[in-house]
């Protein structure tokens, strides 16, 4: 494969995500939104009740948002330039299928780790300034701020595959989207639910969801390459 090809859509990915306002929307207002719940679970608990939080993980919550954002973002890669007119003229060029794919799921994976590791940041940051010391104290554990760290990518790339692999057959950016957000649900239900202590993330629950994101993100691009249909796509641009 070609850097140069891969690192031109990655480049031109990001310029078009400037210019889009929706996307700009998306990734300002979805972590906010996953920022509701653990701040009110957090920040309104005298230090009297930290002793609750043994059950609960509360900051798992925010894994959320690299489920949501990269699928919102991944859902314009192919319907969007569809729909721009943009797509045949790229498709006209020697660049490869795993190339056009790569670079478009590095473009959008770059922003959404910005986003959620720099959310993420600052909601620590507050955690330490406002949050009762004890209750800091017991959120603020190294495994789970280690797990936040290792398990966003790993989800973030999961979820652009599912959002390429649906933009790749869709002709709307819209249907695209929720198409998107509707297949990462499941990885929100299973964040959420060791949030609020229905399941405790252990080490060896971690290491299991671990290995099964990293093989799925691995066999990712090999499975959504074959989706790509480049004389359906010219062929439906032009219609």
């Amino acid at each position: 494969m070609s850097r140069t090809r891969i690192r031109a859509i990655f480049l031109k990915e990001i310029r078009d995500y400037r210019r889009n306002r929706q996307i700009v929307v998306t990734m300002g207002v979805l972590p906010l939104f996953f920022s509701i719940y653990p701040a009110i679970e957090i920040f309104a608990l005298p230090a009297s009740t930290a002793g609750a939080l043994a059950s609960k993980q509360p900051l798992v919550y925010m894994l959320g948002i690299p489920a949501l954002v990269p699928a919102a973002i991944a859902a314009f890669s192919v319907a969007g330039e569809r729909q721009q007119g943009t797509l045949e003229p790229v498709l006209t060029t020697p660049i490869r299928n795993e190339e056009f794919l790569l670079g478009k799921a590095l473009a959008a994976l770059v922003p959404s780790l910005a986003v959620a590791y720099g959310v993420f940041a600052i909601f620590v940051g507050a955690i330490e300034l406002f949050a009762q010391s004890a209750v800091a104290s017991a959120v603020l554990q190294g495994p789970e701020l280690l797990g936040q760290l290792i398990f966003t990518p790993l989800i973030a790339a999961f979820s652009i595959w599912i959002g390429i692999a649906i933009s790749a057959r869709s002709n709307d950016t819209r249907v695209a989207q929720q198409l998107s957000i509707l297949a990462s649900l499941p990885s929100i239900v299973l964040t959420s639910t060791i949030a609020i202590g229905g399941l405790h993330a252990t080490l060896h629950v971690a290491l299991f969801f671990g290995v099964l994101l990293l093989l799925a993100d691995s066999l990712g691009w090999r499975f959504v390459s074959p989706l790509f249909n480049r004389e359906r796509l010219i062929i439906g641009t032009k219609a």
